[in-house]
């Protein structure tokens, strides 16, 4: 039985994600912006809350867990390379690891770049992929810890999943993002495209959240950074991926 999922808009442009294993009912919450809507969401559901899942230590993803385990008795889990600017885990994870929600397995992905410590949850049964601010819907996140051949290796093990992923991100920068791409390869027809679905998307209020990864392979710039025609259209033809990755994330931060 799938994942029914729930976009939560917290913050300013932060998502929080709840999930539900629907053969258990079991419910997560993935990252813990604001506790009010969280709470809101869930009750409206009728649901109740079995685990936090956390992917990264930055403030506008914890902290609004303090008032959510207030409320709901949840336990804890997290990057076990973390623990130690975490709120207190229950559960501490690292790549490679599996646990489960209901009958639903969640299996682990160290994706550090944005942070060093940065995990992604993957949902195999559901096609879920939940990624923070890792890989990021027509993006990836800004590199404040880790460097750009680590990023790019996180992103290289995301990228190997089936193509039928769905990318559940942790901020709605879609829009924005798109536009930096259309600069990269305004020839790209399937990014064209893209772009006009996303417009179209935002004026209607709608979230952007859950693209599959095959479409994030023929569109988001940080994903094409190996491809022939990403390094000629920005004159590196015989670079090393990552380093065209690189520059790439350089240009997106001045953009």
């Amino acid at each position: 039985m799938p994942l029914d999922i729930i976009t939560i808009p917290c913050l300013n442009d932060n998502y929080a994600y709840a999930v539900q294993d629907t053969a258990s009912g079991d419910v997560a919450i993935i990252d813990a912006p604001d506790a009010a809507p969280i709470l809101r969401a869930v009750s409206f559901k009728g649901w109740g809350l079995n685990q936090i899942l956390l992917t990264h230590h930055h403030d506008d993803h914890i902290q609004g867990l303090d008032l959510l385990r207030k409320a709901v008795d949840a336990p804890v889990v997290g990057a076990k390379a973390d623990m130690h600017r975490l709120p207190e885990l229950a559960l501490g994870v690292e790549e490679g690891d599996s646990f489960t929600l209901g009958h639903q397995a969640v299996q682990v992905y160290d994706v550090s770049g944005h942070t060093v410590g940065h995990v992604a949850y993957y949902f195999p049964e559901s096609d879920a992929l939940f990624t923070g601010d890792s890989l990021m819907v027509m993006g990836c996140g800004r590199l404040f810890e880790g460097d750009a051949q680590m990023m790019w290796n996180s992103l290289s093990k995301l990228m190997d999943l089936p193509p039928e992923t769905r990318i559940y991100s942790g901020h709605e920068y879609t829009a924005a993002n798109a536009k930096f791409a259309l600069s990269i390869e305004p020839q790209n027809k399937a990014l064209i495209e893209r772009v006009d679905q996303i417009s179209m998307a935002r004026a209607r209020g709608d979230d952007t959240m859950g693209p599959t990864l095959a479409l994030e392979m023929q569109t988001n710039p940080f994903l094409r950074a190996h491809l022939p025609e990403m390094k000629a259209a920005i004159g590196m033809e015989g670079a090393e991926d990552w380093q065209v990755f690189a520059e790439i994330r350089k240009r997106k931060d001045n953009f």
